[in-house]
């Protein structure tokens, strides 16, 4: 039987020594500490791993992060919301988000033409130069040839992407596939539908893509989930597990509430329900802000593996 013990600092403490202390203090600490247990489960079960994060995620500093973790070959599939492709492309030429403040005066923000994310800033200007990159990306695409499902067109805008700590440059080089069920739900898309405005040819085909993330795993696959937030993204993974047999494994870290019935806020419990979870699967729900959660979870995860010899480190 497991006791609550006191946790007390000391000096040049390492984050996994930080985190392994999390399994005995309480409440969601604990938590957090199962769910470094569970994703290292998965790697060494040779499970396929969807990743899922919301556009806001890589508004954030966490975009890199992301990248990294598809260099080290972590993740075997990504499914995100299309903001933070787009925001990803920003970066990749340079753009920065300015740190803010929760409560400013939005309309003085409005009239200085400053969009606010949380306490995070985006200037119009990012967005104009945003267009300015993405057209003869489009171009080239139409050039190559007139039908993209959404992956293969991601994958290859990823390639024309020069930056270690760009997601879609680095899934390009290591050929991890990226769905973005919702791809004009966004800056993105409404450039998309100007240019096909200009080329009707052009068809970027959402529903082929749905077959390629079904039968990116399969029944007899070991398939794990770490979700990260909610919405299109999480539900499009665990949707594409449920047809084919459930996840084996799933890490959820959110800040909504299972009481308001949303994708967001549902748990792991309740994805057994639908069978989109196994009921004998290993699982776990983390609350708490993901910019915190995840890179404490991560780090642990990543000093572990590394420790014996399963990360893909070059």
């Amino acid at each position: 039987m497991k006791t609550i013990k006191d946790f007390q600092w000391k000096k040049g403490i390492k984050v996994e020594e930080l985190v392994d202390s999390f399994g005995s203090v309480g409440f969601q600490s604990i938590e957090l500490n199962k769910a470094v247990d569970v994703v290292i489960k998965m790697k060494k079960d040779g499970a396929k791993i969807f990743l899922t994060f919301t556009s806001n995620m890589v508004t954030s500093g966490l975009r890199g992060f992301f990248a990294q973790l598809i260099r080290l070959r972590l993740p075997d599939i990504i499914v995100t919301t299309v903001g933070g492709l787009e925001e990803d492309i920003m970066k990749a030429k340079g753009e920065k988000f300015i740190i803010g403040d929760f409560h400013p005066d939005d309309v003085e923000l409005y009239e200085k033409g400053v969009n606010r994310v949380g306490n995070i800033n985006i200037t119009n200007e990012s967005y104009c130069r945003f267009e300015d990159v993405i057209s003869p990306m489009l171009a080239r695409l139409y050039e190559k040839k007139k039908r993209w499902p959404v992956s293969e067109l991601l994958r290859e805008i990823g390639s024309m992407l020069n930056d270690e700590n760009s997601i879609l440059c680095q899934a390009a080089k290591n050929k991890v596939p990226i769905f973005c069920p919702a791809i004009t739900d966004g800056a993105f898309g409404f450039h998309l539908f100007m240019f096909q405005q200009k080329h009707p040819d052009f068809i970027v085909d959402v529903v082929k893509d749905f077959s390629n993330i079904l039968f990116s795993v399969s029944h007899d696959d070991k398939k794990g989930l770490i979700s990260l937030g909610g919405s299109i993204s999480k539900h499009h993974a665990i949707l594409a597990g449920l047809l084919n047999g459930g996840m084996d494994y799933a890490v959820y870290m959110t800040t909504a509430s299972y009481a308001s019935g949303s994708m967001s806020g549902a748990t792991t419990n309740e994805a057994k329900s639908w069978g989109k979870v196994k009921d004998d699967s290993d699982v776990v729900t983390v609350i708490g802000d993901v910019t915190i959660t995840f890179p404490l979870m991560m780090v642990c995860v990543l000093d572990r593996l590394s420790e014996e010899g399963l990360l893909n480190e070059r």
